[in-house]
C-alpha cells in the first residue's frame, strides 16, 4: 500500500469515527441517554477528567443510591450542571435530598442536593473529546475543522479531475502522432467508404 492510499484509509477512519462520535453527542438517545456534557473542572479526577464527555441518563430520583454518580443543578439561574458522586441519601419531611462530593475533594459539598434538581446519572464517560467540541466552536476551530478540511477536499477534486484530464490528452496525443485514430472514427470512414 502506498503513501496515498494510506493517507486515504487514515483520513476515512477519522472522519468516519469523527461523524459518528458527533452524532451520539448531539443525539446521546442513540446509545440509550438523554444528555451530554462537556466536564470543565477536576473535581471528579481521577474517574472523569477535565475534558471528558459525559452522558447522563434521565433516572427517577428515588432510584439513585450512594456510589451513583449523578448530574444535577447547583444553580437554577443558570444553565451550568455540576457531576458528584452520592456519598449519602437523605430523607427529610420536606422531601428527597443527596449528599455528593466530588471524588478529588476531601469534603462533601456544603450544600445537599434537592431531588428536584436532579438531572440524571452518568452512565458513561468518553474522554477528551470535550476539548474538541470547545475548540471546535471558536472561530479558530470552525476554520480548522469546515473550512480548512472542505478547501482540501475540493482542491483534491480538482487535483483528481486534471490528472484524468491529463492522462486523457496524453492518450488521445499519442494516438495522434502514431498516425492511428480512434476505432469509433476509422468506422465511420469505413463505413463511409463503401457505396
Amino acid at each position: 500500500m502506498n503513501l496515498k492510499s494510506t493517507a486515504h484509509a487514515v483520513g476515512l477512519v477519522v472522519l468516519v469515527v469523527t461523524a459518528v462520535l458527533m452524532t451520539v453527542i448531539a443525539a446521546p438517545q442513540l446509545v440509550g441517554a438523554d444528555h451530554t456534557y462537556t466536564v470543565v473542572s477536576g473535581s471528579m479526577e481521577p474517574t472523569i477528567h477535565v475534558g471528558d464527555i459525559v452522558f447522563v441518563t434521565d433516572t427517577p430520583a428515588s432510584t439513585i443510591e450512594k456510589g451513583d454518580i449523578i448530574t444535577f443543578d447547583r444553580d437554577r439561574s443558570d444553565d451550568i450542571r455540576t457531576t458528584h458522586r452520592v456519598v449519602d441519601v437523605v430523607e427529610r419531611d420536606d422531601g428527597l435530598f443527596f449528599r455528593t462530593k466530588g471524588d478529588a475533594n476531601e469534603d462533601p459539598d456544603t450544600a445537599l442536593v434537592p431531588a428536584s434538581a436532579l438531572v440524571g446519572v452518568v452512565s458513561v464517560s468518553v474522554p477528551y473529546v470535550g476539548y474538541v467540541l470547545v475548540f471546535g466552536a471558536t472561530d479558530v476551530g470552525i476554520v480548522a475543522f469546515v473550512v480548512i478540511p472542505a478547501v482540501l477536499l475540493v482542491l483534491s477534486e480538482a487535483w483528481n479531475l486534471l490528472q484524468v484530464d491529463r492522462t486523457e490528452r496524453g492518450a488521445l496525443d499519442s494516438l495522434d502522432s502514431s498516425g492511428s485514430r480512434p476505432s469509433s472514427e476509422s468506422s465511420a470512414n469505413e463505413g463511409g467508404g463503401a457505396r
